[in-house]
């Protein structure tokens, strides 16, 4: 019997699939509710006055020149962040690929610069108040400063700096990888020296993750809620932070919902072109293969000695800023009374215990939702086809491109009345979570599918079996990798976040991070580091016991085959 005999079981045609229809058509109803509403909720709020709606709000912002000032700071601050993180990332990603580092150097690397993605966003902030404060490690008891400013631009743009430039050390590393070493190979024989070819064919063939890890970093930075609201200090007004204090402070929304649109410009802009960046990345392949052999002859002692000793600085300064916030947990006053105690982790233990329930009750079940969510929309936008599947890879992907501030108001307008009213419950916190951060898990399972041969599924479908079942039996143990990239991801933002969920917290549901930045607000330090201490902890429990289960489950050449899409 020839191919063409069998039984016409197609993927990807939810007519003939009614369980694909179902899920599809519930997938764009949690997407309206979830994504699409809120931001209509938003500009409708944005826009609205006396009597009806106008421009006259956003006229009326664009001439308040505090406003336009924080406008014009945001995207100072983004600018140097993204130019400094950029290179700090492209120096990781060149010394771990081209120093020659051994395996352990690279596992150490590789921890210290995740250590700021799996931290509370206040963490660096927090160890810069006690490194370089008033009674500070280094301006007080080691240089003898007298009120030491620790607030303003060159604080806020190093601690963002050290806070996000891992994002562009996990987009350049594998660039640089990919690049290999035959074609600088190629460079060394027709007579080139080593910095001539690193001018000519190495950097040249970075520009564009180069462009694309500095437009991550700028729109990072532009969200940063967390680290200016306690760096920036009164002359670093900043729109998230100005939006904030709008809403909680002055109880504006009209001007959050303003101050939010002002954010949403550059957001796209960025967005929209890291998404250009991203497509036209065919410069990855075209550069060769390989080419491993020639990593040491491409690098001089010298050289490799000073990337060395450049990355190790910075990771020292890293260890050097957890250390402080640890031995802060420990002692009664950081800087004033240093005797041990722990009387800290007592207070987060008894005060702070609802929040941490809070916390890990949200996170736990948002994960497993979260996880699947990302694999359904990544196996429909990747496998299927129906009319709008471009429009719903788009929309999922909204909430995740938009600063947190932005996601946040838009939150609590819309449902804090009718017909949606659950602004104080868990769900709203919880749907937050997901339809923010669950777009990674999907990025990711788009790209495990894109290795798997369709083949499998077409030999599944031609023995009867019907999409869900493909899904269920063929396709899910493939792509479990991805399924647990999007719990870890999930769980890992629903314990650090606050940029978008500190508008959606009550008396009822709180979270660790709000009362991190409560307690910061309040000069408990101590409390605040024992808070952070602790989140760190059970980020890097829960991450490892994730990864213990993925290895049961999944062979060593299906994990590796997620590594390349794990930045």
């Amino acid at each position: 019997m020839s191919a063409t005999a069998m039984p016409r079981r197609r993927s990807g045609r939810p007519a003939q699939d009614p369980v694909q229809a179902t899920v599809i058509i519930v997938l764009w109803l949690l997407l309206a509710l979830f994504v699409i509403y809120p931001l209509i909720e938003l500009l409708g709020t944005a826009f609205s006055g006396g009597e009806g709606y106008s421009l006259g709000p956003l006229i009326s912002a664009l001439g308040n020149a505090h406003y336009l000032k924080a406008f014009r700071n945001s995207l100072v601050l983004a600018f140097l962040v993204g130019l400094l993180g950029t290179a700090a990332g492209f120096l990781f990603a060149y010394t771990v690929e081209r120093a020659g580092l051994g395996r352990t150097g690279r596992k150490i690397f590789d921890l210290v610069t995740l250590l700021p993605l799996i931290s509370p966003p206040f963490t660096t902030s927090i160890a810069f108040v006690f490194s370089f404060g008033p009674q500070g490690l280094i301006s007080h008891d080691i240089l003898g400063m007298q009120n030491a400013n620790v607030y303003g631009l060159r604080s806020t743009l190093v601690a963002e700096a050290l806070t996000y430039f891992p994002l562009a050390y996990l987009a350049l590393r594998p660039i640089i990888a990919s690049i290999g070493g035959n074609l600088e190979e190629m460079a060394f024989s027709l007579g080139s020296s080593r910095w001539h070819v690193f001018r000519t064919v190495t950097l040249p063939l970075t520009v564009p993750g180069l462009a694309n890890a500095f437009l991550l970093l700028f729109a990072a930075s532009l969200a940063d809620f967390a680290t200016p609201l306690i760096l920036a200090g009164n002359d670093l007004p900043v729109l998230p932070t100005e939006a904030y204090l709008q809403i909680t402070g002055m109880f504006d929304l009209n001007a959050g919902a303003i101050l939010s649109l002002m954010l949403l410009v550059p957001a796209a802009l960025v967005y929209f072109a890291q998404r250009r960046l991203v497509v036209g990345r065919s410069y990855v392949t075209v550069t060769g293969k390989g080419g491993g052999q020639t990593r040491h002859q491409a690098l001089p002692p010298i050289a490799r000695a000073l990337l060395i000793l450049g990355c190790a600085s910075t990771c020292l300064f890293i260890v050097y800023l957890y250390g402080l916030l640890v031995y802060a947990s420990f002692v009664v006053a950081f800087g004033a009374n240093d005797t041990f105690t722990l009387a800290s982790y007592r207070a987060i233990f008894t005060d702070g215990m609802p929040a941490i329930k809070d916390t890990l009750i949200i996170a736990l079940i948002g994960m497993p939702i979260g996880g699947l969510y990302a694999v359904v929309v990544g196996y429909l936008v990747c496998r299927t086809k129906f009319l709008s599947r471009q429009a719903m890879e788009i929309v999922s992907m909204i909430n995740y491109a938009l600063p947190g501030t932005i996601v946040g108001i838009g939150y609590l307008i819309a449902f804090n009345k009718q017909p949606f009213a659950i602004t104080g419950t868990a769900l709203i916190i919880i749907a937050c979570y997901i339809f923010r951060y669950s777009p990674s898990g999907i990025r990711t399972t788009v790209a495990l599918l894109q290795q798997i041969d369709r083949s499998i599924e077409e030999a599944s479908f031609s023995l009867g079996a019907g999409s869900f079942t493909t899904f269920r039996r063929v396709m899910l143990p493939l792509i479990l990798p991805a399924f647990f990239a999007g719990l870890g991801v999930v769980f890992i933002r629903s314990m650090t976040a606050i940029s978008a969920t500190i508008f959606l917290i009550s008396i009822n549901w709180t979270l660790v991070t709000v009362r991190i930045l409560e307690n910061m607000t309040e000069l408990s330090l101590g409390i605040a580091a024992a808070f952070s201490v602790f989140v760190i902890a059970t980020v890097l429990v829960v991450t490892g016991i994730l990864n213990f289960i993925l290895r049961q489950m999944t062979s060593p050449e299906l994990r590796r085959s997620l590594s390349g899409y794990s930045a």
